[in-house]
């Protein structure tokens, strides 16, 4: 898991909870059942950001350990859970090159969201393998990726034309959306200790109006207010009138959404328990 980026990552922090879609509430109720959660276990959330993946989870748990390489996402995960009134979160900065000195402790699960394809992948499932317990599992989020079974918003070209005016290809790196790895998470998932691997995925449809649009935009390391810099004004004028061009009432800007998750198991007769 990389540290922060020039600041690209801290600049999101004020957009990336409140524009960027919830994980579907039933990956959560899914969770709680496949794995008992009672109240008594302990999950690790691995590139926890601002909490989009544990603050649903604390309440199902006794303890969440929410690790994230960026200060400011840690506050403001600390803020959005102190505003829910959701306990049970230790909140440590760190990262995947950090893990195992932290003393995080055996945990029933790991989950990561897009934070993953950040790290050493295969290194980071063996060190996990020393963490997380019997019967436990490495459960990898996403929301909001792109599908080829998914019609994109109509809308989406519009975006996509502005960025392209405003945007530096030589920018710096993360400036431009992240590359993600040539090798598929299963794939890597399948030379792994947890190496039985579920998957699931739950699709739905997100309105937004027209500043969310724009909101969410800043979300993105990519057009993060730090990779606009002096040009972000311009960004968001420029943004505002093509949108306002394709929807003169403003909306609304409708989107389908997936939740997916993978969850990864060991195999039988390698559930053995971790090295303390």
């Amino acid at each position: 898991m990389k540290p922060s980026t020039g600041g690209l990552f801290a600049s999101t922090v004020p957009y990336y909870a409140r524009f960027r879609p919830a994980y579907d509430p039933r990956l959560f109720a899914l969770l709680g059942r496949r794995f008992s959660l009672d109240g008594s276990q302990r999950v690790l959330d691995l590139g926890a950001g601002s909490g989009a993946l544990t603050l649903p989870l604390a309440p199902l748990l006794r303890e969440v350990i929410a690790v994230d390489p960026e200060p400011a996402m840690i506050a403001e995960g600390r803020r959005l859970a102190a505003r829910a009134g959701v306990s049970g979160i230790d909140w440590r900065l760190g990262s995947s090159d950090t893990l195992l000195a932290m003393n995080v402790g055996p945990v029933l699960l790991t989950v990561m969201g897009a934070s993953f394809h950040w790290t050493d992948r295969e290194r980071l499932l063996r060190d996990l393998d020393t963490l997380i317990e019997p019967g436990g599992a490495v459960v990898l989020a996403t929301c909001g990726a792109r599908h080829d079974d998914l019609e994109p918003p109509p809308w989406l070209p519009v975006v996509e034309e502005v960025r392209r005016r405003h945007l530096d290809p030589e920018g710096p790196r993360g400036s431009q959306p992240a590359l993600y790895p040539e090798v598929r998470h299963q794939e890597v998932l399948l030379r792994s200790p947890f190496s039985r691997i579920e998957e699931v995925h739950w699709d739905r449809t997100v309105s937004r109006g027209l500043d969310e649009v724009v909101g969410l935009q800043l979300s993105y390391s990519f057009t993060s207010p730090a990779a606009l810099g002096s040009g972000r004004a311009a960004f968001e004028q420029d943004l505002r009138q093509a949108l306002h061009a394709y929807a003169p009432d403003g909306g609304p800007f409708d989107e389908r959404v997936r939740t997916e998750a993978l969850i990864a198991v060991r195999p039988p007769g390698r559930d053995r328990p971790p090295r303390r």
